[in-house]
């Protein structure tokens, strides 16, 4: 199983998804409880709800299964987010604080699964944003994510609809801000937030460099805006997605109008 898939576009975006996949070794499914082996982590669907939106766009996408490795967190596993709950580089709980793991992975078998899953996907990602730059000047990566609404062990209440992340403003630059915050300004059925309980993952952090030509941010919605239910079987919902689908293209195709005057 490769553990990446890229489908190039020929314009300046660059759609990230490391969470969407749900493909897990023989050795480590064999490894998870079967609370586990539910993945009810996986961004479900997220792939499926930008397909389309702005077929110029270049994706990476993760195939394996963040249990496997979190392809959004650093190397090294420090922490994103310090004094929070949160799960690492290779998860030993869900996002409910539960155990998944029947025996936990070690540090060699973290090592390997950084080796053979973290890096391939970020040699990726690094390759097509370097390309993208060279061909327009710009990049610019919307990383996509999705999570359920309400999760106590994660944060308090319950999630805005759409949550964007750009590291307090420093993962791209003024003009992307102000641009994202312009198009989710306009009259919508969803509650907007930016930086709040999520202001970026690795991904984010690790190549949003507005001065060097890459602008990132992160978009993490909750699950209630796609999806029929927030439990299994969580399927897809089209008539709920349609109204989310036409607000993230014009997103989209708003940043790929500014991208190249960023240059």
């Amino acid at each position: 199983m490769n553990p990446v898939v890229v489908e190039r576009g020929t314009g300046p975006i660059v759609l990230g998804f490391p969470h969407v996949g749900t493909w897990l070794p023989a050795a480590v499914a064999e490894q998870l409880t079967p609370r586990g082996a539910a993945l009810a982590d996986t961004d479900w669907h997220v792939d499926r709800l930008y397909a389309g939106l702005l077929p110029t766009a270049t994706t990476v996408r993760a195939t394996f299964h963040r249990y496997v490795i979190d392809a959004n967190r650093p190397p090294d596993d420090s922490s994103l987010y310090p004094g929070q709950h949160s799960t690492g580089l290779v998860p030993l709980t869900d996002f409910d604080g539960e155990p998944i793991w029947r025996t936990a992975p070690g540090a060699a078998d973290v090592d390997a699964r950084r080796r053979a899953f973290h890096a391939p996907y970020h040699d990726a990602m690094r390759a097509e944003l370097d390309r993208v730059r060279a061909a327009h000047g710009v990049a610019l990566l919307v990383d996509c994510h999705s999570i359920r609404s309400v999760i106590p062990y994660l944060f308090e209440g319950t999630l805005p609809d759409i949550n964007i992340g750009t590291v307090d403003g420093r993962s791209c630059g003024a003009r992307v801000s102000a641009a994202t915050r312009e198009v989710l300004g306009a009259p919508h059925p969803y509650r907007v937030v930016f930086n709040a309980r999520f202001k970026g993952g690795w991904t984010t952090r690790e190549y949003g460099r507005p001065s060097q030509g890459i602008h990132a941010l992160q978009i993490e919605l909750a699950q209630r805006t796609h999806l029929t239910t927030e439990s299994p079987p969580f399927d897809f919902d089209d008539t709920r997605a349609a109204p989310l689908r036409a607000l993230l293209r014009t997103l989209l195709s708003t940043l790929d109008t500014l991208a190249p005057t960023l240059a």
